[in-house]
């Protein structure tokens, strides 16, 4: 079955740019018709979807982080990312990355979560 694996600094600083990784294994990104999107919880807080890049390697986000939002793939190591610039603490969270079928938005795979922290 298909396992998910988040990987990336725990702290950023303010302004500065996120980045982490998913490792997919067990199936590949490009498969028809899956989705893999990046959720977030805040603390305290429900789950945020952020966006998601498609088996097409189309990509969607959220309109309130569209501007500072960016999901690429690198097809050779199975690996998409998620950049969000320009971070301040409210973009302080656990992160998600997880795959739906036809962007239904019922994740049946999720990986771990990984704890993003922005502070100076």
């Amino acid at each position: 079955h298909v396992q998910l694996q988040e990987s990336g600094p725990g702290l950023v600083k303010p302004s500065q740019t996120l980045s982490l990784t998913c490792t997919v294994s067990g199936g590949s990104i490009t498969t028809n018709y899956y989705y893999w999107s990046w959720i977030r919880q805040p603390p305290g807080k429900g789950l945020e979807w952020i966006g998601y890049i498609a088996y097409s390697g189309s990509t969607y986000y959220s309109p309130s982080l569209k501007s500072r939002t960016s999901i690429s793939r690198d097809t050779s190591k199975n690996q998409f990312t998620l950049q969000l610039s320009s971070v301040t603490p409210e973009d302080t969270a656990v992160y998600y990355c997880a795959r739906d079928l036809s962007g239904s938005e019922d994740f049946g795979s999720w990986g771990q979560g990984t704890q993003v922290t922005v502070s100076s």
